[in-house]
C-alpha cells in the first residue's frame, strides 16, 4: 500500500537539463498529499549552477526532506522505508549504468535500487544523444531490471508556445509514471474529424 502522504523521491544527477528535476519539484511543492525527499548529487549541484544560475541551497529548498548523495545509510536507501516511486532527472549515463549493474556507490543509485528490488517505480530522464551501443545497452539492461526509461524528449500536440510548456508537458508525463494524474498531463484527444493521416 502506498503511504500516506505519498512520498516521492526525487534526483538530480549531473547531466544536461537540470531544468527538469527543478521542474519536478516545483510542482510537486505545497502538496498536502506528496512528501518529496531530494537527492543532488555533487554533477548535478554543478549543473544546476552552470544551467540555470541558481544556488544548489534554493533548489533543494523546494523538498520536504534533503539527502547528502554520500549518506548511503539515509532512510531512502532501505526497503523498509516505504516510498512511491522515485525520479530520476536529469539522468547521466554514469547513473544509468550504475543503476543498471547495482553499483550502489552514492545515495541516487541506491534509492534507485531499493525502488527496483521493492518493485517501485523508477523512472530516469536519460538525458544523452546521439546514443552508441554502450548507452543504449546499459540503458536496456536498466528497462530489463524494471526502470522506466523516459528520455525527456518533448512533445508538441498540445502546441507548446514557450520553453518552459515544454519542460513543464515532459516533466508532468514523467511524474505520471510515478503515480497516474500527479503530473496531470494535458492528454492526446486525438485527431480532428476530417484530417489526413497518411501523409
Amino acid at each position: 500500500m502506498s503511504p500516506s502522504p505519498q512520498r516521492i523521491v526525487v534526483a538530480i544527477t549531473g547531466a544536461s537539463g537540470a531544468i527538469y528535476g527543478i521542474r519536478a519539484l516545483e510542482m510537486l511543492r505545497g502538496r498536502d498529499d506528496v512528501e518529496v525527499h531530494a537527492v543532488i548529487s555533487r554533477g548535478g549541484g554543478l549543473t544546476i549552477s552552470q544551467e540555470t544560475g541558481r544556488r544548489v541551497a534554493e533548489v533543494a529548498a523546494l523538498a520536504d526532506v534533503v539527502h547528502p548523495a554520500a549518506n548511503i545509510g539515509a532512510t531512502i536507501a532501505s526497503g523498509s522505508f516505504p516510498t512511491t516511486g522515485m525520479l530520476v532527472a536529469p539522468c547521466s549515463m554514469r547513473t544509468v549504468g550504475a543503476i543498471a549493474n547495482s553499483l550502489a556507490d552514492n545515495l541516487v543509485v541506491r534509492a534507485a535500487d531499493v525502488a527496483l528490488k521493492e518493485g517501485r517505480p523508477l523512472v530516469l530522464m536519460v538525458r544523452e544523444t546521439p546514443l552508441h551501443r554502450g548507452h543504449l545497452r546499459i540503458m536496456a539492461d536498466a528497462a530489463e531490471a524494471g526502470a522506466i526509461i523516459a528520455p525527456p524528449v518533448p512533445a508538441f500536440y498540445h502546441r507548446p508556445g514557450t520553453i518552459e510548456e515544454l519542460v513543464d508537458h515532459t516533466v508532468a508525463r514523467a511524474l505520471d509514471r510515478i503515480v497516474p494524474g500527479l503530473g496531470a498531463s494535458e492528454s492526446w484527444t486525438g485527431l480532428s474529424a476530417g484530417s489526413d493521416s497518411s501523409s
